[in-house]
């Protein structure tokens, strides 16, 4: 295998991260730009949808059984976000800290649960059929490179997820009350926006969306108690980077950060590579400290 084909391998590999790191933050980056809600808890989201998609391909079977787990995470960890917003979330809008803290003892609680359920070792998921195997190119400059068709399947699932998202806040009706709320809160009560209504809706639509992405982690890797803690640092820095409210900006900076942490990984350790990961962090929010692409809202210029 030549360089440029491991050079390659390596943008795909990226790219395929960049699309699970996507799906964690998008729903995060809903809950964190519109109510200020620093959800340490949406990593166990993630969690949640593996092990969802984990048990329904155990007691499900047959070439589709996958697709029906993806819905499976996606209502199940939506279910459980709903009920975390009412029950923990609801009563500490405004305080930033009180929500980190208390959903940070959300997080631990769910994953103390799922030990004590599934046991600390991972649990893995069969990926259906007709997604073993891969792309092998054999001539060119590229011949050696294999393309998984898992790997091409979560690319595809986070560019269906993305326009989903992308069309419910631009076309749909939850999606216009969501903008209303993002732009001026206080001027949507007045006119009558049930704004706890939308709270709502916005914190389970972001755990479902983090239930697909578990999913989708689950085709490539166990599903362990602690996973989502692996990702939830990736998905606020995809925030961060991205910028809040902006949903190209999240698509951009995933596609960065994914790119940049495996093409790091040609030339040195995983370990060293997340070092290089943050210090790009840091210098990048240097210069541009609200991300990439900034959206102009009094919730964010009151902040």
């Amino acid at each position: 295998m030549g360089e440029s084909a491991v050079i390659a391998g390596q943008v795909f590999n990226g790219i395929s991260v960049a699309s699970i790191l996507l799906l964690a933050a998008l729903g995060l980056a809903l809950s964190f730009g519109l109510m200020d809600v620093i959800n340490m808890a949406h990593g166990e989201m993630l969690m949640v949808g593996g092990y969802l998609s984990y048990l329904t391909c155990k007691f499900v079977h047959g070439p589709f059984a996958f697709l029906f787990a993806l819905v499976v995470a996606f209502v199940g960890a939506c279910v459980l976000g709903a009920l975390v917003e009412v029950s923990v979330v609801r009563s500490l809008y405004g305080r930033p800290l009180d929500t980190l803290l208390a959903t940070w003892g959300v997080s631990l609680i769910l994953q103390q649960g799922a030990r004590s359920i599934f046991g600390a070792i991972g649990d893995e998921v069969t990926a259906p059929q007709w997604l073993n195997g891969s792309i092998a190119l054999h001539h060119g400059f590229l011949s050696g490179v294999n393309l998984p068709y898992v790997r091409i399947f979560i690319i595809l699932l986070a560019a269906v997820v993305l326009v989903g998202v992308a069309v419910f806040i631009a076309r749909s009706r939850w999606g216009m009350l969501l903008r209303a709320v993002h732009q001026d809160r206080e001027m949507a009560e007045a006119l009558g926006v049930n704004t706890r209504m939308v709270d709502l809706v916005v914190f389970a639509l972001g755990t479902g969306v983090a239930g697909l992405a578990g999913s989708a982690l689950a085709l490539i890797a166990p599903v362990t108690p602690t996973v989502g803690q692996s990702y939830i640092v990736y998905a606020f820095l995809v925030v961060i980077v991205g910028g809040l409210g902006s949903v190209l900006g999240i698509t951009l900076a995933a596609l960065l950060i994914g790119l940049f942490s495996a093409g790091a990984q040609i030339f040195t350790s995983v370990s060293l590579a997340d070092v290089f990961l943050l210090l790009m962090v840091v210098a990048f929010i240097q210069f541009r400290p609200k991300g990439i692409i900034v959206r102009r809202s009094r919730a964010i210029e009151e902040t």
